[in-house]
């Protein structure tokens, strides 16, 4: 039986209608742009989970709303991920301009949709962003 791994991401959009990406700094899809996430962990919710890793990977506060999809990528050792990615808003009092990298992003930063589609992404991102209405 394949392993599957349950991991989360936050699509955060600020008043501008900008999306909050984050360069990955570790495999998978190390160096591509992708949305701020990753595996959750032990009793931990998919709320809590994503909260914990948008906060950690972009110092930005969320609140997570309703789940926008999900899709299932190969993980190492024939495991699979599988991805719930989660419409999410600034906490409040958040300021957009306080995004800096931390924990596993190298980078983190704000792009309007046509620059998301350009820029060189996780695979699928630009695809399922645009099926779930994101872009």
């Amino acid at each position: 039986m394949t392993s599957r791994i349950d991991c989360v991401g936050g699509i955060v959009l600020d008043g501008s209608g900008r999306l909050l990406l984050v360069r990955r700094g570790r495999e998978p899809a190390k160096g591509r742009w992708s949305i701020p996430g990753g595996r959750v962990e032990p009793g931990e919710s998919d709320v809590e989970a994503t909260t914990r890793e948008v906060l950690e990977e972009t110092a930005l506060p969320v609140d997570v709303g309703t789940l926008a999809g999900s899709v299932e990528r190969d993980a190492p050792g024939g495991a699979v991920y599988v991805i719930r990615d989660y419409r999410c808003t600034l906490g409040s009092g958040a300021d957009p301009a306080a995004v800096r990298a931390g924990d596993d992003a190298a980078d983190a930063d704000w792009f309007s949709p046509e620059q998301v589609r350009v820029l060189d992404t996780s695979p699928g991102l630009v695809e399922s962003l645009t099926e779930w209405g994101v872009l």
